[in-house]
């Protein structure tokens, strides 16, 4: 069990000590999918994944990465593959999110917590995944990459209930990731968090548009992007705004997993206030940012709070550019004596 300390939070400070981490361009290091699908291996794996294959005018193999019914299969070979995962479904309509980038979050957030303590006991670690949805993928990855123990959260019932059928369906989850029902939409923390539990990290991917027509524009703008791009591959695009489909969110989500009133700014803003009362049960905050400038925002109330030490890392997929803020409100030698009490 971590330290206890009585202390609490300072408020209304202004000395954070942030940090900003460029990391190099493409997939950490340990990333299990640098470089292109293996798509012989991943058919093997999930064979329905063979009818959704479309051939590049390079000659490579590819997917139509606008069609929510391909990323899934997609999704369900690279986690049977890579992951050991034997099922793994989530309900019409529900996020499918692209798992490499996923990855690259969890293997950074093991580097923050080697770069505290390089003798970490990663199979003692716990992790916190606020908002986990349906496809509970940040555990998944947390867990058999590095054997955290992981809980992950959500407002929604039918992805709790999934989440839960994914873990009875899986051995090599059972008895290492849990899922709880958040019952309060205004809490993150609360009511998830028990009076004596500890985590070394929490993870989000917040819900980042202010309401559904906000939602729905921003997936009509990558599907065009996405016909542009195949247009200028010169294939022929069924993905123009005037033909069904247009509207469809790509990759899912319901509204939990892709807005709330006040949008991304909000939703962080509120995580920051509330990871104050909880700052002795949690090593490391962290959530990513898809909008640049809300990381000043959510740097601005971590300020307010009294975070200790802020740590911004910049990622680069590709032409992908993503981001999350991590926070502590713990100086260097209080987290190392955290760290090492792992390893009793």
């Amino acid at each position: 069990m971590p330290y206890k300390t009585s202390s609490s939070a300072k408020e209304n400070s202004t000395t954070s000590k942030v940090i900003k981490v460029m990391t190099k361009a493409g997939l950490h290091k340990r990333n299990l999918h640098r470089g292109n699908y293996d798509f012989d291996r991943l058919v093997k794996a999930e064979p329905a994944l063979s009818a959704q294959i479309i051939v590049t005018p390079n000659g490579l193999s590819s997917i139509d990465f606008s069609d929510p019914y391909s990323v899934k299969i997609l999704n369900k070979a690279l986690l049977n593959l890579y992951y050991k995962i034997k099922f793994w479904d989530i309900p019409k309509g529900y996020l499918c999110p692209p798992i490499p980038g996923r990855a690259d979050y969890i293997h950074r957030l093991s580097d923050l917590l080697f770069e505290d303590y390089a003798d970490t006991q990663h199979n003692r670690v716990r992790a916190l995944d606020i908002g986990t949805g349906a496809n509970a993928v940040y555990p998944i990855i947390g867990c058999t990459q590095y054997q955290w123990q992981c809980v992950g959260s959500d407002i929604d019932p039918v992805s709790v209930s999934n989440v839960v059928k994914i873990i009875k369906e899986n051995s090599i989850l059972e008895n290492k990731v849990e899922c709880r029902l958040q019952n309060d939409s205004r809490r993150i923390f609360k009511g998830i968090i028990g009076p004596n539990e500890y985590y070394e990290v929490s993870i989000c991917n917040p819900p980042f548009h202010k309401s559904l027509k906000e939602a729905q524009a921003g997936t009509n703008r990558k599907i065009n992007n996405l016909a542009k791009n195949r247009a200028k591959r010169r294939q022929e695009s069924e993905l123009t705004s005037g033909k069904e489909g247009a509207n469809k969110l790509n990759f899912g989500g319901q509204r939990a997993e892709l807005w709330c009133p006040g949008g991304e700014a909000r939703f962080v803003k509120d995580m920051a206030l509330e990871s104050r009362h909880f700052s002795s049960q949690v090593l490391w905050f962290s959530t990513l940012i898809s909008k640049k400038e809300n990381v000043r925002w959510l740097r601005k109330n971590l300020e307010k709070v009294g975070a200790e030490e802020i740590k911004i890392i910049e990622m680069k997929q590709g032409n992908k550019q993503s981001r999350f803020v991590a926070w502590t409100f713990h100086p260097i030698e209080k987290r190392h004596e955290w760290l090492k009490s792992l390893c009793n």
